[in-house]
């Protein structure tokens, strides 16, 4: 289901629950409405979003589970002022707008100082859309710091659609839009160190659950032939999706890789690309036109294989949805608007990136993530996890910092060199903002995209390590504020691998 904006507001209102269910494992949902899960929203640039939340959660805190993590390190805070404040704890919790460009300040997207505490009435969110935002995915979800992952690994979240990807690409005026919200779990009866070694997490599609170990995959109806737009958002806490669509059947009874035409990432339309299958680290979207199967002709939604490294966690090859296409199949669920005429000569073309490219950076930075383990011989001991500024002290994030680890002037652009010097896969994240992947391992990439997450491969002790450079786009005047960069696998942000930026005005 979703809520749109009406007369430039979009109004709703979510409480926050939680339960366990008879795999012992804990949930976490927000519910609108007459039982409605985490709707999707639709507002258009401009539109005014006014969300209230209610926290539900015991006050106890006892939210004992498999998917509730130690940690080495403690995790405390105490708040006090406009916010909504008290004690970090296992029932706290808060909302964090993943990609939009608005204000990291009160009943915006703070995440630093806002804790919304279990029976405290209602808390609001209010905010305008920017009108210079992306069209494209984004989503929402919890953010209290060492909390994060078991509140997203509960299912807690949703996806956020700002509308107009029609006048940035007019080849998906007109066509079925299905949104597809990828999430994981634990695996119900095995120990972490088993589901990193062998299955991983479990996974979902729009709550429809792929277990281990039957795997029995989710099922998708379509139309034979019709083209569709499919939204796709990783809002997993800790799995990649490396994701391919496979139809027909080869000698060696394996589906042939289909081409997708991807024209979105991370939120932001892009010139059109054909792959034959895109990565999508946690926390990072993907939108792509797909043709849909002949009746005859065997498909499948499938994610393959993706390697974390040995410290990480394991991504099997799994299929996610058989499709089951017919002539007279069900269409997409909702149709994108077609471009009326008096448009075509102010289409929002897909330059952003060229923009941002052309600019000179007012400096370079290095960044880099590494960990240590309480047991160096065992990878799956507790670890902390750092990400750390070039010249200062690898340090867990502490909500109870005093300072900024870095401080930019806003209406600048800037140069980050971000390395993993860790033996597993990372994701970089920032909030706030998007950027450009300038060079990967120290060669130029040329890629027109804006992302807000990107995967940086694990090291394998040989050699360079892994590295990205990331051209950092600080010119809005939203963004002024203090908010957070950090790993998007949410075990490594909940670990300490976390950091703060103040953007000065």
């Amino acid at each position: 289901m979703s809520v749109t904006a009406s007369s430039g507001v979009l109004r709703a209102d979510f409480v926050f629950r939680t339960l366990v269910d008879v795999y012992g494992l804990r949930h976490y949902c927000y519910m609108y409405g007459d039982g409605v899960q985490s709707p999707t929203l639709r507002v258009h640039p401009g539109d005014e979003m006014v969300l209230r939340l209610r926290n539900e959660l015991p006050q106890s805190g006892d939210l004992s589970a498999p998917n509730e993590r130690p940690f080495p390190h403690a995790h405390s805070m105490e708040i006090a002022g406009p916010c909504g404040g008290g004690r970090l704890y296992a029932s706290s919790t808060n909302l964090h707008f993943h990609g939009m460009h608005i204000s990291p300040a009160c009943h915006q997207d703070d995440v630093v100082s806002t804790l919304v505490e279990p029976s405290g009435g209602w808390y609001e969110y209010r905010f305008k859309i920017p009108k210079d935002q992306p069209p494209g995915l984004y989503w929402y979800h919890p953010h209290p710091h060492g909390f994060s992952e078991a509140q997203v690994l509960g299912g807690a979240s949703g996806a956020l659609i700002v509308e107009g990807i029609e006048r940035a690409n007019p080849k998906v005026a007109g066509l079925g839009e299905r949104v597809l919200v990828l999430r994981d779990q634990v695996v119900p009866g095995l120990t972490e160190a088993t589901e990193d070694a062998g299955p991983g997490k479990d996974i979902s599609l729009n709550f429809v659950p792929v277990m281990y170990p039957i795997y029995r995959p989710a099922v998708m109806q379509g139309r034979s032939g019709q083209r569709e737009f499919w939204r796709v958002l990783n809002a997993s806490a800790d799995t990649y999706f490396d994701l391919q669509l496979r139809t027909g059947q080869t000698i060696q009874n394996i589906p042939y890789p289909q081409r997708l035409e991807v024209v979105a990432l991370d939120g932001v339309p892009s010139p059109s690309a054909m792959v034959t299958h895109v990565l999508i680290p946690p926390g990072g979207r993907a939108e792509f036109l797909v043709t849909m199967p002949p009746q005859t002709v065997f498909a499948q939604l499938v994610t393959q294989r993706y390697d974390t490294g040995p410290d990480g966690e394991s991504t099997p090859y799994r299929v996610i949805a058989n499709i089951e296409s017919k002539p007279d199949g069900p269409l997409a669920a909702s149709v994108i608007p077609g471009v009326p005429r008096e448009w075509v000569t102010t289409l929002v073309t897909p330059l952003a990136a060229a923009a941002l490219a052309a600019l000179k950076p007012a400096r370079q930075r290095k960044l880099y993530f590494s960990e240590t383990h309480q047991d160096p011989e065992d990878p799956a001991s507790l670890a902390t996890y750092y990400i750390t500024v070039s010249g200062q002290t690898p340090k867990a994030f502490d909500m109870n910092f005093k300072k900024a680890n870095i401080t930019v002037k806003q209406g600048t652009v800037e140069d980050w060199v971000v390395e993993n010097r860790a033996n597993e896969a990372h994701a970089f994240h920032i909030h706030q903002l998007h950027f450009q992947v300038m060079e990967r391992d120290g060669k130029a990439t040329y890629d027109p995209s804006l992302r807000d997450t990107i995967d940086l491969p694990f090291w394998n002790g040989k050699g360079a390590y892994p590295s990205v450079k990331l051209r950092m786009d600080f010119r809005s005047p939203e963004i002024a504020g203090t908010f957070l960069y950090h790993c998007h696998i949410l075990e490594h942000e909940d670990g300490g691998m976390m950091g703060v930026i103040r953007v000065k005005p």
